[in-house]
């Protein structure tokens, strides 16, 4: 029988020991589905389940795509593949990549949000940027209980201190707090779904025409795109595709997704545009290299020839690109600097 209560974790950066913590203080018989996001690259192997079998009571595994999410059971995302819940089952997908992740984390949030509504418990555990933070907003509007790793002790304390500034009601706890406030919290949510005569299948906690509906079935690569979502032409291209992006009104900040459905929160788009700009400078500053490089060559040939006069024109060339070279180094070199500090 599938669970009525899910618990949903997300963690990236110097959460896999979080991750550990939280498991090994699980009951065995805890009355709920754990479902596991941890930021992973998308080629290659994970061996999160098997480090969380070996921490804790409860068994973890890879989830499968379609499968029931059953009590007392630990569900990871594997590599490449957001990991969404949907009528009480497991779904994997190769939904667009959020804040440049697949799996994500903001996508698991929100498909429980729709799925279960109050009876979910999100936890935010360590990690850079702010993926997790939108779901934890919305899953906090459904009902539903957010828990986050005290940002003082978590290795990367992005992600948490986000979800902090975003959910006023989170409650924080260090690591070794994390197993009894979610078994406290998975307790309540028991309460409040029992109350509500929730189970899955039986009722939807939102109207089906919502915009979390829709960035939902964005997730599991449904036939739609961005268009259908209430947003406006933000005037910015994807880091992703470099398609257009809309802007999702929200609180306190906007979002964006692109027209296949790649999302970005405004400081992730801000780094992935900063990285892409340094990028091209790097370009810009090969070509001139080659292009000055190419300059000398020529002037020397010139010069052998007795074309004095052009051999004048490329050294003049090549120190233009020199002299933009430099330029160029300065704006990388300034790009590095600590906030505050001139050049020098």
């Amino acid at each position: 029988m599938a669970a009525d209560v899910l618990v949903v974790v997300g963690a990236s950066a110097g959460g896999i020991e979080a991750i550990q913590s939280l498991v090994a203080g699980l009951p065995v018989d805890l009355p709920a589905a754990v479902l596991v996001v941890l930021h992973v690259p998308r080629s290659g192997p994970s061996a999160l389940p098997h480090i969380l079998n070996r921490s804790g009571p409860l068994p973890a595994r890879h989830a499968l795509d379609g499968e029931p999410l059953l009590p007392g059971r630990i569900y990871v995302a594997p590599p490449d593949r957001h990991l969404l819940a949907v009528e009480g089952h497991a779904r994997l997908t190769r939904g667009p990549a959020e804040n440049g992740h697949r799996p994500a984390v903001d996508p698991l949030f929100r498909s429980v949000a729709f799925d279960r509504g109050a009876g979910t418990v999100a936890v935010v555990l360590s990690g850079s940027r702010d993926d997790g933070t939108a779901g934890a907003v919305v899953l906090a509007e459904a009902g539903g209980t957010v828990i986050v790793q005290d940002p003082e002790e978590a290795l990367h304390p992005s992600m948490p201190r986000s979800v902090i500034g975003h959910v006023p009601d989170a409650l924080v706890h260090t690591a070794a707090e994390l197993p009894s406030a979610v078994v406290s919290a998975v307790r309540l949510a028991a309460k409040r779904c029992a109350a509500a005569e929730f189970a899955a299948g039986k009722a939807d906690p939102f109207p089906a025409d919502d915009a979390l509906a829709m960035e939902t079935a964005i997730a599991e690569l449904q036939d739609m795109t961005s268009a259908e979502l209430p947003g406006t032409p933000a005037g910015f291209a994807c880091p992703t595709c470099h398609g257009g992006l809309f802007e999702l009104a929200g609180e306190p900040s906007p979002r964006y997704r692109c027209w296949v459905g790649h999302a970005w929160s405004p400081q992730s788009l801000l780094d992935e545009l900063g990285a892409a700009f340094e990028g091209a400078l790097w370009m810009a500053l090969r070509s001139l290299e080659e292009k000055a490089a190419l300059a000398r060559r020529m002037s020397d040939n010139a010069k052998e020839r007795g074309f004095t006069g052009a051999a004048a024109r490329y050294v003049e060339k090549g120190e233009d690109a020199e002299n933009a070279g430099a330029l160029i180094r300065e704006l990388i070199r300034r790009m590095d600097a600590p906030a505050g500090e001139g050049t020098r």
